[in-house]
């Protein structure tokens, strides 16, 4: 135990001048369990694609008809999936602090200047006071929801009650830090609010992002940044997992053109 104490702090020393730090590892078995629980199920609708077949469109079941109003915390410079949304008759609302507005415009966009994350705190709304706010005291249908907040997903999911979460039928999330879950820290957060996520819902898609290279540790390469799609379980007919990957939706881009 003293040789790895000293190893240790022989490696703090040497990570320090890069900003980072050396921690314990997560047993692959752990990190291999998750990625079992998050292989995507077949959903009983076609998937499509709601906006472009590059930057700013998803893949979501074909089972949007009485979703009420889409939640996007996090935007970009492409808004292009959210007028899909309000195209298809669903108010559309916006959260993101470090932007001034959406790229486009429509009358069903409704925009916040504050980042989402697990309190409300002035520049911060938690979601579940952001939909209470935004929504009358009586509604009580459908959501959907379209978050990409750079990290913040894991707390905003932890921090929000589970009722909220069974509003929405359909979650498209933006997973950031995955190759961190080989820190014993980071899994030990992270995987909670998989495991959240997964009590009412399941995933029904997967597409990962290659702006950043893939992590390989053993024979389990996590790529850092996944974007998911979720479906809740009352909607699902079976549990038959997916085996078309990468998805026919799918545009695969290169790195050079990124």
């Amino acid at each position: 135990m003293t040789f790895k104490r000293t190893v240790l702090q022989q490696l703090i020393q040497l990570c320090a001048p890069f900003c980072m730090f050396p921690t314990n590892l997560t047993p692959p078995e752990r990190v291999q369990a998750l990625i079992k629980q998050l292989h995507p199920l077949a959903p009983p609708t076609p998937l499509i694609r709601l906006g472009p077949c590059g930057d700013g469109g998803y893949v979501v079941p074909d089972d949007l008809q009485g979703i009420q109003a889409c939640f996007s915390p996090g935007v970009g410079n492409v808004s292009a999936f959210e007028l899909a949304c309000a195209e298809r008759g669903m108010q559309v609302y916006m959260a993101d602090a470090s932007v001034e507005g959406p790229a486009t415009h429509h009358p069903a966009f409704h925009f916040r200047k504050v980042f989402i994350g697990a309190m409300s705190d002035g520049q911060y709304l938690t979601l579940a006071d952001w939909v209470t706010q935004e929504l009358p005291a009586d509604a009580t249908g459908d959501l959907l929801l379209q978050m990409d907040i750079e990290g913040s997903e894991y707390e905003v999911l932890l921090a929000t009650a589970p009722d909220l979460l069974q509003r929405f039928r359909i979650m498209i999330i933006e997973f950031h830090h995955l190759d961190q879950l080989w820190n014993k820290w980071f899994f030990h957060t992270a995987s909670r609010a998989f495991v959240k996520l997964l009590q009412s819902h399941a995933c029904v898609h997967i597409h990962p992002n290659n702006c950043r290279n893939i992590v390989r540790l053993g024979n389990i390469a996590i790529p850092p940044t996944m974007e998911f799609t979720f479906l809740r379980r009352d909607r699902l007919h079976g549990t038959t997992f997916r085996r078309d990957f990468p998805h026919p939706l799918i545009v695969i881009i290169p790195r050079s053109n990124l």
